[in-house]
């Protein structure tokens, strides 16, 4: 696996990760995004659907908290989740926890951290977590870690254990990763955490960087844990303390303007679960991120006319919980009779062949191809913004892109 960088503007990193998969086969453009999955299926989505958007990530995140009450049965089947699960071709990257899930915390030890499996809790020794990564067969994955210390209030003492505890564990999953056959071809990315610590932050990426892994998974920035600012400064810290030739990867932020500015950070790619998020609340993705609009719309906008944006300043009381202002809320009575499509232009097959109102329709009658349709939407949304989004690095329009999403 190899980073390579066609520029860096202000901390911001425009470039390709190369080599990905066993035989190299993958890339995959940065900044960018992992497709998100629940037990190694995209949600609402069949491996056929999902194969109806274009330039889908060319790297599927699966979860470990998902897999690892199957993990006898993908033991004796010997062949990796992947083949197990009937994924396309993929390269396949195997986190700790779901990321758009919560679970318990306090159970973690010295030697053990846990995850949580639709049975309850699961508790893993590092020898256990790697047998599990040895029978899921990833291409590369994140070591084991104690991430637990993004609440606030958490104190000093329990940020500096859980450091010292991740990168032990970090040195015993290398000693096992090099002995183990399955994983000689898999990669492993160490895990930065210290909470809202600046000097446990720094010490964490200073002593991971020493070690022999590939990238670096960025822990404990979730959007609940800290406002946006200090979180851009606690990420450049760390980011400053990596080398630049290896990828920095983010969990658990999703939204487009966290997104925007952990890029300006130095983060290069982050998980894909915010459409899910998103669908579940029964909403589709609906922001301008485009900055040279096709002569129509620029008509349009010219003369003040944006109906997306007005209805999205429009969501009120009613809107979901969580529901961020990128978002129609599509449960709201005013699309009852609304026959826009999703989002004007879009390609998605959602847009293409339907309309708000029906959409509607299926989340008040509770069809399940609500789910079907707004994911596919979503989808497309989010892996639209993130091209936009490296397109304006590239021509140095990130600021006029910045302010078209957050407009």
């Amino acid at each position: 696996m190899k980073l390579e960088l066609s520029k860096v503007v202000r901390g911001c990193r425009l470039g390709v990760l190369t080599g990905i998969g066993q035989t190299g086969q993958h890339s995959l453009e940065v900044p960018g995004c992992l497709l998100y999955t629940r037990c190694a299926t995209v949600p609402h989505l069949t491996q056929d659907t999902l194969h109806t958007l274009s330039s889908l990530p060319a790297v599927t995140q699966v979860t470990l908290d998902s897999l690892a009450e199957h993990y006898e049965v993908l033991e004796e089947f010997k062949e990796g989740v992947r083949k197990f699960s009937g994924l396309h071709d993929t390269a396949l990257y195997c986190s700790l926890q779901d990321p758009a899930a919560t679970c318990p915390t306090g159970h973690i030890t010295n030697k053990t951290v846990s995850v949580w499996g639709s049975g309850g809790r699961i508790e893993l020794t590092v020898a256990k977590f790697m047998a599990m990564q040895a029978a899921i067969l990833p291409d590369f994955y994140q070591s084991m870690a104690d991430g637990e210390t993004w609440q606030a209030n958490t104190s000093r003492k329990r940020v500096r254990k859980a450091v010292d505890r991740t990168l032990a564990h970090l040195d015993e999953c290398l000693i096992l990763h090099h002995k183990t056959q399955e994983l000689k071809q898999a990669e492993i990315f160490g895990v930065v955490e210290g909470g809202d610590i600046r000097e446990e932050r720094v010490r964490s990426a200073r002593e991971t960087a020493k070690r022999p892994v590939a990238g670096f998974v960025l822990d404990g920035f979730q959007s609940a844990a800290m406002e946006q600012d200090l979180r851009s400064q606690l990420i450049t810290a760390v980011t400053t303390e990596l080398p630049q030739e290896k990828p920095r990867l983010l969990q658990g932020v999703g939204r487009p303007d966290e997104v925007i500015e952990c890029v300006e950070a130095g983060v290069d790619l982050f998980e894909g679960f915010f459409p899910f998020q998103v669908t579940e609340r029964g909403c589709a993705l609906c922001f301008n991120y485009i900055i040279v609009p096709d002569p129509e719309t620029a008509v349009l906008e010219s003369n003040g006319e944006s109906p997306a944006v007005e209805k999205l300043k429009e969501n009120g009381d009613s809107s979901p919980e969580n529901m961020t202002q990128f978002e129609l809320n599509l449960k709201d009575t005013r699309y009852r009779e609304d026959f826009c499509p999703l989002v004007e232009g879009c390609g998605c097959y959602c847009c293409k062949n339907h309309k708000r109102a029906y959409i509607h329709h299926l989340l008040v009658t509770n069809e399940l191809l609500a789910g079907v349709l707004l994911m596919l939407h979503n989808t497309a949304h989010y892996l639209g913004f993130f091209r936009a989004l490296r397109e304006a690095m590239a021509v140095d329009r990130l600021q006029d892109f910045k302010t078209r999403v957050l407009q």
